[in-house]
């Protein structure tokens, strides 16, 4: 397998992604756009491509940040889509998905910073790649957004806070709104990027302080995401 990331900012880093391609030996290869590294021409040598998050928006123009070309990576999207290929997003990830299928991303109804219960929907717990998520499960969450849904899209879960969480696209593409690959080492960059979480913990509802993201133990959460991308390496392949 052949996993290429697309990171937006260092802070923004593939965490339990990026261990779990490692712990199976894959061939890894980065687009760190923050370091003006160039997307792939071709789509020829990906099978999986995951798209991280980032303070940007699908809007968000290259006059207002010049390493994030919106355009160029929808359109790199759309040629893994279209040649067959998985594609997993997480956040803004998850938004430029739905944005290169025709669906525009939106602003989700709460702001959510932290680690909070998801839910499964009739869809979610029908769908055999995060069926095993259980019910309701405790994921993390650092966003204003989420990603818009196409005709043939299903929600497979929702949080409190926000009712688009993981969205299917099609076998082998999904939007994960929240942040599954959250590790402390992660959440500690994240942290830092805020200009004062503290005292936006206490004004929004959905906003944890700081002291209480980093003591949460994130290595369930981390295993049900490498199972989920585990039965979709295997539906990818079992395709082929």
């Amino acid at each position: 397998m052949n996993i290429h990331f697309i990171q937006h900012e260092t802070y923004e880093a593939p965490g339990a992604y990026l261990n779990w391609a490692e712990n199976r030996n894959y061939k890894i290869s980065f687009s760190k756009v923050y370091e003006n590294n160039p997307l792939p021409d071709s789509v020829d040598f990906i099978d999986m491509l995951i798209v991280m998050g980032g303070p940007q928006s699908p809007n968000t123009t290259l006059e207002e940040c010049s390493h994030f070309d919106a355009k160029a990576e929808i359109t790199l999207i759309q040629k893994c889509i279209a040649n067959g290929k998985a594609v997993v997003g997480a956040c803004l990830g998850s938004q430029l998905i739905g944005q290169a299928l025709g669906a525009n991303f939106g602003h989700s109804p709460e702001k959510e910073i932290g680690v909070f219960p998801i839910t499964l929907t009739e869809d979610g717990i029908k769908d055999k790649k995060i069926s095993h998520f259980g019910s309701i499960l405790n994921v993390g969450h650092w966003h204003n957004d989420m990603p818009g849904l196409t005709k043939e899209s299903k929600v497979l879960a929702f949080s409190e806070g926000c009712p688009i969480q993981i969205v299917s696209y099609s076998d082998f593409v999904y939007g994960f709104q929240c942040h599954m690959e959250l590790t402390t080492e992660v959440v500690s960059l994240l942290i830092e990027s805020e200009t004062d979480l503290l005292a936006e913990s206490k004004k929004y509802k959905f906003v944890q302080n700081p002291e209480e993201i980093l003591s949460y133990d994130y290595n369930e959460m981390n295993e049900k995401l490498f199972q989920f991308l585990d039965k979709l390496v295997l539906a990818y392949t079992s395709s082929k």
